[in-house]
């Protein structure tokens, strides 16, 4: 019931978990959850970006402008929370899965999205998420036995979908 992508390449995961959320919703699935929607422009910082609240949005700014010559991490830990909370009230009208597009250093804490994670597994909705090599043993830790990594690329996401989803 909880899946991850081990994530290597930068915004790979995103374009598939946004095509994927899409993809399920095209198939009359409801799909909560979040995932970017607006990736980091040219000459942009990395970090910065927007996310969408699925299946409808808003859409929400989720790092601090914080000037061209700055270090360091830019979340906005405020809007990411603001975020969880958003994908929590959508959660709460029901949804067949859960999609986080990122299990990073605040979920590792207990922070930003790991509550409504843990809500959707007690609630049987099974979770799909992305996790980095950095977070990746805090996941772990975090999911107790329960994370399954599933291969981003071709029938195996698929596999694992149906599976959860079939209940």
């Amino acid at each position: 019931m909880l899946g991850y992508i081990l994530s290597e390449t930068r915004g790979e995961a995103d374009r598939l978990l946004a095509s994927l959320a899409e993809r399920l919703r095209a198939e009359g699935h409801v799909v909560a959850g979040i995932v970017q929607s607006r990736a980091p422009t040219e000459g942009a910082h990395p970090c910065d970006m927007e996310l969408a609240v699925l299946p409808r949005g808003p859409a929400l700014e989720i790092s601090q402008k914080l000037g061209a010559g700055s270090r360091g991490c830019r979340l906005d830990p405020g809007s990411l929370e603001a975020a969880a909370e958003a994908v929590t009230l959508r959660l709460g009208e029901g949804a067949d899965v859960l999609i986080l597009n990122k299990f990073g250093p605040q979920e590792c804490a207990g922070r930003g999205f790991a509550p409504v994670l843990a809500l959707a597994l007690e609630q049987g909705i099974p979770v799909l998420t992305a996790v980095n090599a950095r977070n990746l043993d805090g996941f772990l830790r975090f999911a107790g036995g329960l994370g399954s990594q599933v291969e981003a690329g071709g029938a195996a996401l698929d596999d694992w979908l149906r599976g959860a989803l079939a209940g």
